[in-house]
């Protein structure tokens, strides 16, 4: 570790894909973090994504993470890859910020929470998307008693699939990927920052294609293997009593339900995508017949870096993180028993469960976690 981690965090990213861009943007954007490497398989990619983001230094994954100026990974591999890059992250002394999921399974994902507690590193995982103005909003209009006593969550996560947009999207459909898998920790994490832990859960699952044709370039006509569930229908049962439905797929041709709303015994929530910072938050009081587009009480919408920097704020207080290990590992144990419970025909009780994020505090600076 560097004598500045305490000060600004120096990031690495593993993994110049897709999403790497918009970490770019969250590490110049954000105090605390500094992005100073990346590293890719493809080794004329992470030269590339240097160049491009003004980096000084790219290379292989070894290169990273034996830079003793890394003091926080960014992981930002395919799923299955996660918790190994984790692993050696950890093992190299440095922190780790990972994307969702955590690890393909509990078995997979367990160790690396061990690991970092062991090091006394801090271990986070993707999203941070709760982070953001949006959602901050919503759980402080929850908090304050706007809606009463919650009593129930409807979330839906309906779409046609990846591989109409996506360059590279074979491995949404492996282990790790499906609708479930891929976009429910966005819902998931949502629901547990506004509601808490989930204490047990029923499921039914399905596909509606063994194979999907490519239609984005450059793999146009391409066809893939599906592997994995693409529709999957939930029921939640919240510690705190709340009811929840979930729904993810990839076979929805179109839709006109809202992504998240919350109830409860004086009012209802309309919540923004989970998938973004910011969005409008619209309360619907009990006996009205119109939403109620509630004001703004954080100053920014948000970036993807906020987990990494929330990382770094922390660390000077000597908080929780709030994108943490224990939240991304119960959010995986949520997902992968709903999996079970449709397999299984049963209900299954969440052995796992974790502390609901603390709120950040309305009126904060741009950019500010405290």
């Amino acid at each position: 570790m560097s004598d500045t981690a305490i000060d600004t965090l120096k990031v690495g990213i593993i993994g110049t894909g897709k999403i790497s861009d918009a970490y770019q943007t969250g590490c110049t954007h954000y105090h605390g973090i500094e992005l100073v490497r990346c590293a890719d398989l493809d080794l004329d990619r992470a030269k590339a994504k240097a160049e491009e983001w003004g980096v000084n230094k790219h290379g292989s994954v070894d290169d990273l993470l034996n830079d003793d100026e890394v003091d926080l990974v960014v992981n930002l591999t395919i799923p299955q890859a996660h918790a190994e890059v984790d692993r050696l992250a950890l093992e190299a002394g440095k922190h780790v910020h990972s994307e969702k999921p955590l690890a393909l399974n509990r078995d997979e994902a367990a160790p690396i929470l061990a690991l970092a507690k062991a090091k006394g590193l801090r271990l986070g995982c993707a999203p941070d998307t709760f982070l953001g103005s949006g959602h901050q909003l919503a759980r402080k209009c929850i908090d304050d008693g706007l809606i009463g006593r919650p009593t129930s969550v409807t979330a839906f996560m309906l779409g046609r699939g990846h591989e109409h947009w996506h360059p590279a999207p074979e491995f949404y459909y492996k282990a790790g990927g499906g609708p479930l898998f891929d976009m429910g920790p966005y819902y998931l994490t949502a629901l547990v920052n506004m509601l808490g832990p989930v204490k047990r859960v029923a499921g039914f699952v399905g596909r509606a294609f063994d194979e999907r044709t490519i239609s984005s370039e450059p793999l146009a006509g391409t066809v893939m293997t599906v592997d994995i569930d693409t529709h999957v229908a939930a029921t939640l049962e919240f510690a705190s009593g709340s009811i929840g439905t979930l729904i993810t797929s990839f076979d929805i041709a179109g839709h006109n339900l809202p992504r998240i709303q919350v109830h409860g015994t004086t009012g209802s929530l309309d919540v923004p995508d989970p998938n973004g910072f910011g969005g409008e938050v619209k309360l619907m009081p009990w006996g009205e017949s119109e939403w109620q587009t509630q004001d703004d009480s954080h100053s920014e919408g948000g970036q993807r870096g906020a987990g990494p920097a929330d990382i770094a704020h922390a660390l000077v207080s000597g908080r929780a993180h709030r994108a943490s290990g224990d939240l991304a590992f119960h959010i995986l144990d949520v997902m992968q028993s709903i999996v079970e419970a449709g397999h299984q025909g049963r209900v299954i009780d969440i052995a796992s469960t974790c502390e609901r994020p603390a709120a950040i505090p309305a009126g904060t600076p741009a950019g500010v976690f405290d």
